[in-house]
């Protein structure tokens, strides 16, 4: 079974709706997670360039989200690379869309943006479809 002695690490905000679907869709499948808050821990700057790298700024930064809306037009248009969303996000945690979810298996590091289960390791509660 994917994910069984996979390190699973989810960040996001405790109180978005998003964060806590996927925090329980971990706990049905019996997986253990790693929660990262970014109010209380900021966004890790060491892993943004992977996470850059892997979903890339536009799917990162949430343009449809209150945050994003929230912003002056000026600082809408001044995002238009990988760095300046990566300077975007460390300023405002809240414009990255959520969760952003992040582990390692034998495949590599493996990164996704927003709750997307079809995509995040099974875990040992998961019936095989057959």
């Amino acid at each position: 079974m994917r994910g069984m002695n996979t390190v699973i690490t989810v960040y996001g905000i405790p109180n978005c709706d998003t964060v806590k679907k996927s925090r329980a869709w971990f706990a049905e499948q019996g997986l253990d997670i790693q929660f990262h808050d970014f109010k209380k821990q900021g966004v890790p700057a060491d892993l943004l360039p992977g996470w850059l790298k892997t979903v890339g700024w536009q799917k990162l930064v949430n343009r449809q989200g209150t945050t994003w809306r929230k912003l002056d037009a000026a600082t809408q248009a001044s995002v238009q690379d990988d760095a300046s969303a990566c300077a975007l996000v460390q300023q405002q945690p809240s414009v990255i869309k959520r969760p952003v979810v992040q582990w390692q298996d034998a495949q590599g590091l493996h990164v996704t943006v927003g709750f997307v289960p079809d995509q995040w390791p099974v875990g040992p509660n998961h019936a095989s479809k057959g």
